[in-house]
């Protein structure tokens, strides 16, 4: 059976702009954005517990005699929301798939095939379209296949759509990582590629409470954001900044392995704690990856604390591995990656140090 990790996917429901005009004076959290993360986790924990049978952390596991069957499953969540206020939902699918393959890649699994449920109000030929264009441009850069998927038609249940999907992989004992860091480890960090599919429920209505998402990115004001949306030198929509897609690590499975990578993380809902589950240590990270202009931007226009920004968002990076220090340097020598930080004992509960703060 396949994982059900309480991570702060933007699964609940949008929150509007009167919700934002609610804290209009007040620095907004998670929390009060719709997505609380306490009760988030503990609905999981009864829904395991009623399930049981439950193995794997990143990747559920099925041990089909010579290697693993790996199934993980997500969404897109409220992504969604921006991209039917642009028209445009070339990009989700991309996501869609990222964020399957990418917890399939941080236990050390290769994913192999995609299945995508496509749940929507009403049927619409045109965003159908371009929401099959995301799938198979994110099929092919996780170098996946898209055997199958469901359509469902649902208007009493669903307002506009919502895009979800299972992918499977395999894994022998050899490929998949350990799953728990070391102490003296190195941490090597990957850098993401914008907010990608967390804590958009906090970053809508931080961004809408004075703007619109076709407004202009304020670039003279927070700098350059990434967006592949648009054109080199143009400027891009708030709108086209969120729905840069998520980055896809896949290809960092083959390196992790040669590097005999002990654990690895994928930084997605719950923002920097996702290191906590690699074992009881103490995270320091001290040289993280610059945050994108945007997170700035929604910190600033949501008054949102560096904390909840950090228990909530990837802050610049979105993927990182830990490993023996020797290790890390052949790592970082075949990768895009870098040495950001370090794995320390502790005598107490698990916490990462980062950017002045302590997150457990």
């Amino acid at each position: 059976m396949t994982d059900r990790g309480a991570n702060g996917d933007d699964d609940a429901p949008d929150g509007n702009r009167d919700a934002a005009d609610e804290t209009d004076e007040e620095g907004l959290t998670y929390a009060d954005a719709g997505v609380d993360i306490d009760a988030s986790e503990a609905a999981t924990a009864a829904l395991v517990g009623a399930v049981e049978g439950v193995s794997g952390d990143y990747a559920g596991l099925l041990d089909i005699g010579d290697r693993y069957l790996a199934l993980a499953t997500d969404g897109v969540g409220t992504k969604l929301l921006v991209a039917e206020a642009l028209g445009d939902y070339s990009t989700v699918g991309i996501d869609c798939i990222a964020m399957n393959v990418n917890d399939l890649a941080a236990a050390g699994v290769t994913p192999v095939a995609f299945v995508d449920y496509l749940a929507v109000d009403e049927p619409d030929e045109g965003f159908a379209e371009q929401v099959g264009q995301g799938l198979r441009a994110g099929c092919e850069a996780a170098d996946i296949e898209l055997v199958a998927g469901e359509t469902a038609v649902m208007p009493e249940v669903v307002k506009s759509l919502d895009l979800a999907g299972t992918c499977a992989g395999l894994a022998t004992d050899a490929d998949l990582l350990p799953g728990d860091a070391e102490a003296g480890d190195a941490l090597v960090g990957f850098p993401s590629s914008g907010i990608h599919s967390n804590g958009l429920t906090l970053a809508r209505q931080a961004t809408t409470r004075d703007h619109e998402y076709t407004d202009p990115f304020p670039v003279e004001e927070y700098g350059t954001p990434n967006c592949s949306r648009v054109e080199d030198g143009e400027t891009p929509r708030i709108g086209d900044v969120l729905l840069e897609p998520t980055r896809i690590y896949t290809h960092l499975l083959a390196p992790l392995r040669e590097a005999s990578a002990h654990a690895a993380a994928h930084i997605t809902g719950g923002g920097w704690t996702n290191l906590t589950r690699l074992g009881d240590f103490r995270y320091v990270v001290d040289d993280p990856f610059d945050a994108d202009p945007m997170f700035d931007f929604v910190q600033a226009e949501g008054s949102v604390d560096d904390e909840e920004m950090h228990r909530t968002f990837n802050m610049g990076t979105g993927f990182v591995a830990a490993l023996d220090p020797e290790a890390a340097e052949a790592l970082v020598a075949e990768t895009e990656g870098r040495v950001i930080g370090r794995v320390e004992e502790t005598d107490g509960e698990a916490s990462v140090d980062i950017r002045g703060l302590t997150l457990s």
